[in-house]
């Protein structure tokens, strides 16, 4: 275990990311099944404060729990440790928030 904090808040956000991607996967379900065009879900979330902070929380969650678990796998695999993991780590969960964060603008607003 590299540090406990870390740890903690990946099993935090895998709590968080339970429920909204059970959410997700229910209007996914529901699009396919009603035959809503891409159109039609754009009109649907566009200003859409609920469908922001669904999806931003979403993101949130994925990319830090997504970084901490990379960086489980880079220490583990290549025996890369202190600051050097740490930047790794950062980098990572920005870019993945950055992704993400920029589709749900795209998205909701």
């Amino acid at each position: 275990m590299l540090d406990i904090r870390l740890y903690m808040l990946q099993r935090i956000t895998a709590l968080i990311m339970a429920p909204l991607t059970l959410g997700h996967i229910a209007v996914m379900i529901y699009a396919v099944q009603g035959g809503i065009s891409a159109e039609e879900i754009l009109s649907r979330t566009q200003g859409s404060v609920f469908w922001f902070l669904f999806y931003g929380c979403f993101v949130v969650a994925v990319s830090l729990h997504g970084a901490i678990g990379l960086r489980v796998v880079v220490h583990e695999t290549f025996g890369v440790i202190g600051k050097t993991l740490s930047w790794f780590t950062w980098l990572v969960a920005a870019g993945l928030m950055a992704l993400g964060l920029y589709a749900v603008f795209a998205v909701t607003l």
